[in-house]
């Protein structure tokens, strides 16, 4: 019999991010964009607080269809004060014509394409202590402002 899989709502997270860095095509024949992430807000029952631009980015790998492999690694401070390094993976992918206008900084209802992520945590502030001990999975969407996440943890 399988396990059932529970989740708990913990926050959204929205964020801004720059111009894309074109690195060009990898040996694996995606494209690699490098994407500076430059802040964002972080709003909910289990996490209030801040994303930390400057040194946290996004290395997109992009497939010839336009699918996207997402590896983000960023900071959080919460409002307590405490800092959250968070790493994530994922993928946004949908009918070409849909990624096209994504591509071209349309708004485009969510619906239309998958776009999910796994993430991890990591923090030394106590009162935080409980996210190292959580997977986050998100639901992402791609509003023409940047990425929106809603965080679970799978508990």
């Amino acid at each position: 019999m399988p396990l059932p899989l529970v989740t708990e709502y913990l926050f959204s997270m929205d964020i801004t991010v720059g111009a894309p860095q074109m690195a060009g095509k990898g040996p694996d024949g995606h494209d690699l964009r490098i994407v500076p992430v430059t802040g964002g807000v972080v709003s909910g029952p289990a996490l209030q607080g801040e994303v930390l631009g400057g040194t946290a980015a996004d290395w997109l790998r992009v497939e010839a269809d336009g699918t996207a492999h997402i590896d983000v690694r960023l900071t959080i401070k919460a409002a307590s004060g405490g800092l959250v390094y968070v790493q994530y993976a994922g993928i946004r992918t949908g009918k070409p014509e849909v990624l096209a206008r994504l591509g071209a900084g349309e708004a485009v209802d969510p619906s239309e394409y998958y776009f999910r992520t796994a993430m991890r945590f990591q923090t030394g502030a106590p009162e935080l202590a409980w996210m190292n001990r959580i997977i986050g999975i998100g639901t992402g969407q791609r509003p023409p402002s940047g990425p929106r996440y809603d965080i679970y943890a799978v508990r």
